[in-house]
């Protein structure tokens, strides 16, 4: 269905509760090294209460890996500094969804490796820095799930 990466992330439940979406979207889930935590946090166990079986999750311990692994997927990467809103691009099953770690999002020089299509964003009130970084999963993965007629849902 879709992947979700997440750019060294820092807070364990954030990814408690982005494993508990993927378990119930049928996404996979990629993490990329440096991780704030380890996978036994009971703080990321709690987020992701018992779903972690149910769940794909792969370990990298660079963007390279990931990036080889996933060679010849759209990634399309989330950042508050993308200039097309997440609602405004068209998917397909099969898409990868990148997002930067909590304290700093994507850098700039990741953020170019994307053509201006693939850098999309979560609009938000002006000002404000960013959302929760599972909410944001969550909106991104549901929407791109929706255009896709839910498949596979019950």
């Amino acid at each position: 269905m879709f992947d979700v990466i997440l750019f060294q992330p820092e807070i364990p439940p954030n990814t408690g509760n982005i494993i508990r979406l993927c378990a119930n979207t049928g996404t996979k889930l990629h993490l990329i090294k440096p991780l704030g935590f380890t996978l036994e946090n009971k703080r990321l166990l709690r987020a992701g209460l018992d779903y972690h079986e149910f769940a794909s999750i792969t370990v990298y311990e660079n963007w390279a890996d990931c990036a080889r692994d996933l060679q010849g997927r759209r990634i399309f990467a989330v950042s508050t500094k993308g200039g097309q809103r997440y609602d405004m691009a068209a998917y397909v099953s099969g898409d990868v969804f990148l997002f930067g770690s909590e304290s700093g999002g994507l850098t700039a020089e990741m953020l170019e490796n994307f053509p201006e299509e693939r850098r999309i964003r979560v609009p938000m009130i002006p000002g404000n820095r960013s959302l929760n970084l599972s909410n944001a999963v969550a909106v991104v993965v549901y929407e791109a799930w929706r255009q896709t007629g839910f498949t596979e849902a019950k």
